[in-house]
């Protein structure tokens, strides 16, 4: 039950997931700032992954990124983690899979929240558990002719 000095703006958002996918195509960082405005938030806290050059002191050639047909249902149980144990205003979370160059951007994560504080850590644990438990795999092929795939989970 709301307080009489709570203000409206104090209240949970009614669907703070704004935003959830996995795709083929160019992420947009513009995209997953505007999913997470909220006029109640006042702190946005965004994390971009982009492809690296180089790996383990080898040089990066090529990487493509494949998932499991569960990643959907598995990064929206981590959203829903992360909104059930944090204040979130908004959330979005868009990651990429297919070929992908040196600089591209391979995962796009934000999180809006009233406070600063509580952005960067939503922010982080959504990052963090995306990366972990959500059945994404990164192929990389280096300069040299070898390759590994580097598993999410």
């Amino acid at each position: 039950m709301a307080r009489i000095h709570d203000h409206p703006g104090e209240q949970a958002a009614l669907d703070p997931i704004r935003l959830l996918d996995i795709r083929e195509t160019p992420l947009s960082v513009d995209e997953i700032f505007r999913a997470v405005g909220d006029d109640a938030a006042g702190g946005i806290a965004l994390f971009v992954g982009t492809v690296r050059n180089h790996d383990d002191g080898q040089d990066v050639g090529a990487l493509g990124y494949s998932c499991h047909p569960t990643a959907g249902e598995e990064l929206r149980r981590v959203a829903e983690r992360v909104v059930a144990q944090f204040p979130v205003r908004a959330l979005a979370a868009v990651h990429r899979v297919g070929e992908l160059g040196v600089g591209d951007l391979a995962v796009v994560v934000a999180v809006s929240c009233a406070h600063r504080g509580e952005a960067f850590e939503a922010c982080r644990k959504l990052i963090d558990d995306l990366k972990h438990e959500v059945p994404i795999w990164k192929h990389q092929r280096f300069s040299d002719g070898t390759e590994e795939w580097v598993g999410a989970c």
